[in-house]
């Protein structure tokens, strides 16, 4: 688990073909202290486990499926990455409850200056953007943020320098593809809500438990 908060960025320095499947090597930007094999690092969002590390720099084995859902399908050498290890519960969580599941990726639409931020505007599929609502959370690529404004294709992001300084995001162009992982927390209530409504369960009153009933008690 992890907080979206980036601790450094990292540099793809190799890639070998495993099967179907790849091996990626990174070198840090800070030392990687406390950190064995078989630990998780979240890697532009992708929870990964480090198969081998030295000083900077660390491996990871990367699956098909992770390939194909992920940036990574299309990564390269020399590509920047976030880097953030998995929180320590006795810590603050100062960004949200980020998995490292990523739920697909989207493409930056637009950068434009506002201020001292930056707005950035990213498209989704709908499959994505049914779980995102304005002011909620988003990981994207690793990073925690708020919602702006959304829609059914896309979403807005405030970038602050140091933020736009700390990680990928004062790097990425128009047309870049981002890794995506939305609030947790929709995902659970929109199965919850469906198995409510699929099992065709009664009440003592006899009434279906449907959307309607759960927002008249309050349930949400």
């Amino acid at each position: 688990m992890f907080t979206g908060i980036i601790e450094g960025l990292g540099t793809i320095i190799e890639i070998f073909p495993q099967g179907q499947g790849k091996r990626f090597a990174f070198n840090t930007d800070f030392v990687l202290e406390q950190t064995k094999i078989g630990d998780s690092i979240s890697i532009s969002g992708v929870c990964l486990t480090v198969v081998k590390i030295h000083g900077k720099r660390f491996q990871v084995d990367v699956s098909p499926e992770t390939l194909a859902r992920t940036t990574f399908g299309r990564a390269k050498i020399g590509d920047r990455v976030n880097l953030e290890r998995a929180l320590q519960l006795s810590g603050r969580i100062d960004g949200h409850l980020v998995s490292g599941h990523i739920d697909g990726t989207g493409n930056i639409k637009q950068r434009q200056n506002k201020g001292n931020a930056v707005i950035v505007s990213i498209g989704v599929p709908e499959s994505i953007s049914r779980y995102i609502i304005k002011k909620g959370s988003v990981a994207v690529d690793g990073i925690s943020l708020t919602i702006n404004t959304c829609d059914r294709s896309s979403f807005d992001v405030s970038i602050i320098p140091h933020t736009a300084k700390l990680t990928t995001m004062g790097l990425n162009r128009v047309g870049d593809p981002v890794n995506i992982e939305t609030d947790m927390i929709g995902k659970y209530v929109e199965r919850f809500v469906t198995e409510i409504q699929h099992s065709d369960k009664k009440d003592k009153t006899g009434r279906s438990i449907d959307m309607q009933f759960l927002t008249k008690t309050g349930f949400i």
